[in-house]
């Protein structure tokens, strides 16, 4: 694997931060958010070009979607603006149980380093969350349909404009009046701050309303968008673990937030939306 470092892009100093402990997105996927990570897979898996395909894994954090697809036979370039993350995206290819990571390069989503029609996927799992100004995220997704083929799939993940809400009634944070004022902004225009030093409030974010996000992908130029609910009302369960661990139960969990993905009325209780979208 090779590995292009690059300065770091400019980014608010709170997201490098809450993004600088060791851990935080390492073992966020498989230990605190294992239903976002199981749907997120599944959902792409529906629609994965045939292998061996080339994947760009732009904000791809520490690599667990690039090592999933890796495993799956694809050729995988690794993008994320954290050097930390990109690091241990190397480390996770070292075991040998797969093929090597492509390329892990430093870089930012609205200045991808690929040649036009390169690509047979992107994914943006990260970057339309982390760039809060609407100039910047349709720069991303330009970046992204310049580097698709024709017919090339993009895959984009966004926050729920009401995640913050639920997070707050279902979980108690709305009880303190800090995270409160919080969840108010975020519901009033989705510009997610978080001026406390709970790292559980999250850091500088962007909230989509469901409506923004398919409006923001089909001015980039994609075609045929589809949304999906992750998580449906699953990630609100109180005893969650127990359901999960349970093979019955997660069957019938999982059952319920399918029949339900796609409904327009529903998609934005889920804490994360992945967009399905086709360069024409």
């Amino acid at each position: 694997m090779s590995t292009k470092v690059r300065k770091s892009p400019r980014m608010p100093g709170q997201m490098l931060e809450h993004y600088g402990e060791d851990a935080v997105e390492r073992e966020r996927l498989e230990k605190y958010a294992r239903l976002e990570f199981f749907r997120t897979k599944e959902i792409i898996s529906r629609h994965l070009p045939k292998k061996p395909a080339l994947i760009l894994d732009i904000g791809g954090g520490p690599g667990r979607y690039a090592l999933w697809l890796a495993k799956l036979g694809h050729s995988v370039h690794l993008v994320d603006p954290v050097p930390l993350h990109v690091e241990q995206a190397r480390a996770a290819f070292e075991d040998g149980s797969c093929e090597a990571l492509a390329a892990a390069s430093v870089g930012d989503a609205r200045d991808l380093k690929f040649a036009d029609s390169s690509a047979a996927t992107v994914l943006l799992l990260g970057p339309l969350y982390h760039l809060v100004k609407r100039a910047d995220r349709a720069a991303a997704l330009s970046e992204a349909h310049r580097t698709l083929k024709p017919g090339g799939l993009l895959f984009a993940a966004i926050i729920s404009r009401f995640a913050s809400a639920f997070d707050g009634l279902f979980r108690g944070f709305a009880r303190d009046p800090k995270f409160y004022k919080i969840l108010q902004q975020d519901l009033k225009n989705g510009q997610h701050r978080n001026p406390t030093n709970n790292p559980q409030y999250f850091t500088t974010a962007f909230f989509h309303h469901p409506d923004e996000l398919r409006t923001e992908i089909d001015d980039a130029g994609f075609a045929a968008t589809e949304l999906y609910g992750l998580e449906g009302p699953g990630w609100l369960l109180p005893n969650f673990d127990k359901e999960w661990n349970d093979p019955k139960s997660r069957g019938k969990l999982l059952t319920v937030i399918r029949a339900m993905e796609r409904e327009p009325t529903l998609i934005g209780q889920s804490a994360h939306i992945l967009a399905v979208a086709r360069k024409s």
